[in-house]
């Protein structure tokens, strides 16, 4: 007989008449995608494998053909930038006060690790697991593995653990705040508090959700700090900014790279749709307008899955007040959306919507403006944060361009170059410009893109500054 409760969450499940699949086994989208991050845990990450692993890489590097050359050196720089930053936390951990943890406890077979720095004697990787580290003895065949606490963890291997689950942190203090910038230095905060705290983690929850509950008390401690709320745009003196409302300005708010999401957020069917719905940028904008506790509160159980019960326990409060804090939080959120939820909606791009992008890339390095001009809405809106410029309507938004695309006119900015990327689930673009008498295209913007529905104009452009490139991939100079 089939299952009458959700395997996650434990809430009896709705009426299933004609829902198939994994659709008819979970309660909610968000405990699909729960279950599917606990089905496939991230693999082993040792310090030495990676070593070896970006050994094999370089080793299998042949100047031709070039595809291939491009495609193993961008391979290689991945597992480096990763050794990287697992060496980074490992130094910023060793640095902390009393922090260096020099002896390794005796096993039960009376081994320790600092024996291997012995002459002749032999280093063999540790594995991390999810809850610590594999011993020594689990290289030998047949041998089990038995995990040692966190406790146990030196350095190194303690930030090889952390660096398993860098980007869902990350993504997550990005929802948190909306910002790319601080989501970086916050994750780097989070490893050190969980470091600084690792005789504190009992085991009884998996490190995963340990390092989720640090997270989300850093990002609360950044909130409360900055005490900041988003606000309406001003008018600038002398410009035309259109006849529509004032957008909300966020001057925090900044674009997340595609690239950068976990497997789980970027590839999966099954959780694909949620997780990109809740990184658009509409949404980040309106989770803004919340307090820091109900903010978390929400993200912790509609964007991660978590139950009321974990999400109490992350925030060392009670379920009542979780489910109080939701209750305030969803309406509010609702205050600040399109009232057409497939107007902000992230889906997969459409070819239509690409080929869109494609004749607007197009148009910009021909200074094409009347082209440009046919791809937007006619009531576009465009924001620069942190900037103060801001337009609605496709006359403002043309006025405001067509000064620096005329190469007549005093204050033309020069030829354009750009580059497709992806951002928060949506079509973005990479923006270069020559500057008159320079021979050198240079970063200028990053424009995120949202479609009309149908996807054959733009409706709304969101500008950010050239700083970010490097995250998306893109170079700062073509």
């Amino acid at each position: 007989m089939a299952a009458e409760v959700c395997p996650v969450c434990g809430d009896p499940l709705a009426a299933r008449a004609g829902r198939t699949g994994r659709g008819s086994v979970y309660c909610s989208a968000a405990c699909r995608q729960k279950a599917y991050r606990e089905r496939h845990q991230p693999e082993v990450l040792t310090v030495q494998g990676l070593i070896d692993e970006i050994g094999r890489r370089a080793g299998r590097l042949t100047p031709q053909p070039p595809a291939a050359l491009y495609t193993g050196v961008t391979e290689l720089a991945t597992a480096i930038a990763q050794l990287k930053r697992v060496a980074r936390t490992a130094r910023d951990t060793a640095a902390e006060p009393g922090g260096s943890v020099t002896p390794v406890p005796v096993t039960e077979h009376g081994t320790a690790r600092d024996t291997a720095a012995e002459p002749g004697g032999s280093v063999t990787p540790v594995p991390v697991t999810e809850h610590g580290t594999a011993r020594d003895t689990a290289a030998e065949p047949g041998a089990s593995v038995t995990p040692a606490p966190v406790t146990e963890l030196d350095e190194t291997d303690f930030a090889a653990l952390t660096e398993q689950y860098r980007r869902e942190i990350q993504v997550h203090c990005y929802r948190m705040t909306g910002s790319y910038d601080e989501a970086e230095d916050l994750v780097q905060e989070t490893f050190l508090r969980a470091w600084r705290a690792r005789d504190g983690f009992q085991g009884r929850a998996s490190a995963r959700t340990w390092l989720y509950r640090i997270a989300t008390n850093a990002c609360l401690d950044l909130l409360r700090r900055t005490a900041r709320r988003p606000q309406r745009y001003e008018p600038v003196p002398g410009m035309h900014h259109g006849d529509g409302e004032p957008p909300t300005r966020i001057t925090w708010l900044q674009p997340y790279p595609d690239d950068e999401l976990p497997v789980s957020e970027r590839e999966l069917p099954e959780s694909a749709g949620e997780s990109r719905e809740t990184l658009e940028l509409v949404l980040l904008a309106a989770i803004q307008h919340l307090p820091a506790r109900q903010r978390a509160a929400l993200v912790l159980r509609d964007a991660l899955g978590l139950t009321a019960a974990e999400t109490a326990e992350a925030l060392e409060t009670s379920v009542a007040s979780v489910n109080s804090a939701l209750q305030r939080a969803r309406p509010t959120l609702r205050e600040h959306l399109p009232g057409d939820r497939a107007d902000w909606r992230a889906t997969e791009p459409t070819r239509q919507q690409q080929a869109v992008l494609d004749r607007y890339m197009a148009a910009v390095e021909r200074l094409d403006l009347d082209t440009m001009t046919a791809l937007l809405t006619e009531d576009v809106v465009l924001t620069m944060p942190p900037n103060p410029f801001w337009f609605t309507g496709r006359d403002a938004l043309v006025d405001f361009v067509r000064v620096s695309l005329d190469p007549a006119s005093p204050a033309f900015l020069g030829h354009w170059r750009s580059l497709p990327t992806r951002a928060n689930g949506q079509l973005a673009v990479g923006n270069y410009v020559r500057r008159p008498g320079t021979s050198v295209f240079r970063a200028q913007v990053l424009d995120v893109l949202r479609f009309e529905q149908g996807g054959e104009r733009i409706a709304e452009i969101t500008s950010f500054e050239p700083h970010l490139f490097p995250a998306f991939g893109l170079p700062l100079k073509l």
